[in-house]
């Protein structure tokens, strides 16, 4: 039985493949060669495998470029994508400074007009005081005029006593002239000081009650300018307020810090005094208070907003950020590690800004960083600027928000022309786009 069963195997192989003789002949001689129905077998087996392999090789080599070609195309979609996204972005940001700039213009105004309005108040001050000492002078002038008839009466008096021995007749004869010249007199004087303190009271109620319209017209307008300058400070402090919190800075603890730190010009504001009588403050005096103590929280927000790394390092229309903060697969090694910062790929030589002010703690090369910057900042803020082509700045060097200090470039552990940029809070590596995105909307 297992001898038969190779005898069918070879029975069957000789029905499909006969034996066959291939005759190599020459001058001299002739041979062959005996091809078995195995030998044909194997043969027919190779060239089968060859040519199914070649086809398979062909289909995964079609594919794979039809893949590549539509991966291409998906790209390039997904960077045109990007690249209208990051257009609307910029108008959407010059937009917001458009109307910063425009709130901005509005504060000044509004600061120009309670200058004014300061000044009119003063002055108003002043022409009530001098209108209080006019009436007191009137005053005592009537007082000394009713003195005088006083002293007139008095007189009159006593030359009857004295003429009382005479008779009647001769007392009127003899002081009538005098009598009724004197009396003229003093009653024309008396007439004219009249008819001036009339025309000086009529003359004074008529200034007061321009006084009183002056001082409605001037509250209206300081009521007006205070609700300008309350809206304008609310649209100012408010977007501020927000960006620091986005950014995890406690508003409170930053603004206090500054406020500690920072002792040059632009600190706070004096409080307003619109009185000089030493008067309990008005509501117009604690309302310009009020905006005295916002502006002055302003002027700290601003001081603190150009110590913190709320600005781009580069110009976003001339790059394209190819790499974000987190785990990612290593360029190098393929394997998976933790990228510290934002990766911006641009051409050789594009310029690189300082995000923040602060002061330059390193400048030159740093192993896988290459060619580094390192800026100190405030609030334990760094921030690091790697792979550069050249660096502009020094050590100990102080820059400030928007200042050149380098170059693009691909030095260090790099795969291609970017900027690697780094914060660091406290020594620990935070977000870069947590700052950047928070101050999109302000600046």
């Amino acid at each position: 039985m297992r001898r038969g069963l190779p005898l069918k195997v070879h029975a069957f192989l000789e029905r499909r493949f006969p034996e066959r003789r291939v005759f190599l002949k020459s001058d001299t001689d002739t041979r062959f060669i005996r091809l078995s129905s195995e030998t044909q077998l194997v043969v027919v087996t190779g060239l089968t495998l060859s040519v199914a392999w070649a086809i398979v090789a062909t289909a995964i080599v079609l594919m794979d470029s039809i893949g590549s070609g539509n991966f291409r195309d998906q790209a390039r979609r997904d960077q045109q994508v990007y690249q209208e996204r990051l257009n609307v972005l910029s108008t959407e940001r010059d937009r917001r400074v458009e109307e910063a700039l425009a709130a901005q213009d509005r504060f000044n105004a509004a600061l120009e007009q309670i200058s004014v309005m300061q000044s009119e108040l003063l002055a108003s001050e002043t022409r009530r005081r001098e209108l209080e000492t006019g009436i007191d002078v009137i005053q005592s002038n009537l007082r000394q005029s009713i003195a005088e008839r006083e002293i007139l009466r008095r007189t009159v008096l006593d030359l009857r006593e004295k003429t009382a021995p005479d008779s009647p007749e001769q007392v009127l004869a003899a002081t009538a002239p005098e009598q009724l010249a004197f009396l003229t007199d003093a009653l024309a004087d008396t007439a004219a000081e009249r008819d001036q303190i009339e025309a000086d009271a009529q003359s004074a109620l008529a200034e007061r009650d321009d006084l009183e319209l002056e001082l409605q017209l001037t509250a209206q307008r300081n009521d007006q300018i205070f609700r300008q300058l309350e809206e304008a400070m609310a649209v100012s402090v408010e977007p501020l307020n927000k960006m620091f919190s986005s950014a995890g800075l406690p508003p409170d603890r930053i603004l206090e810090q500054v406020r500690r730190g920072y002792s040059g010009e632009g600190g706070p504001l004096e409080p307003l005094a619109l009185s000089t009588r030493g008067e309990e403050p008005n509501p117009d005096e604690i309302r310009a208070n009020a905006l005295l103590n916002q502006m002055s929280q302003l002027n700290l927000y601003r001081i603190a907003a150009e110590k913190a790394p709320f600005s781009t390092p580069v110009n976003l229309g001339q790059v394209r950020q190819s790499s974000s903060f987190g785990y990612r697969r290593d360029p190098k090694t393929g394997g998976r590690r933790m990228h510290n910062g934002s990766d911006f790929a641009g051409k050789t030589g594009t310029d690189v800004f300082a995000t923040a002010d602060g002061v330059v703690t390193h400048a030159g090369w740093d192993n896988g960083y290459g060619r580094l910057v390192t800026i100190q900042h405030a609030f334990g803020i760094e921030t690091r600027y790697a792979h550069n082509s050249n660096i502009l700045v020094k050590v100990g060097q102080r820059v400030s928000r928007g200042d050149h200090i380098a170059d693009m470039g691909n030095s260090g552990r790099s795969t291609g022309t970017h900027l690697h940029y780094e914060v660091r809070v406290n020594g620990n590596p935070v977000n870069p786009m947590i700052y950047i995105k928070a101050a999109r909307n302000v600046f």
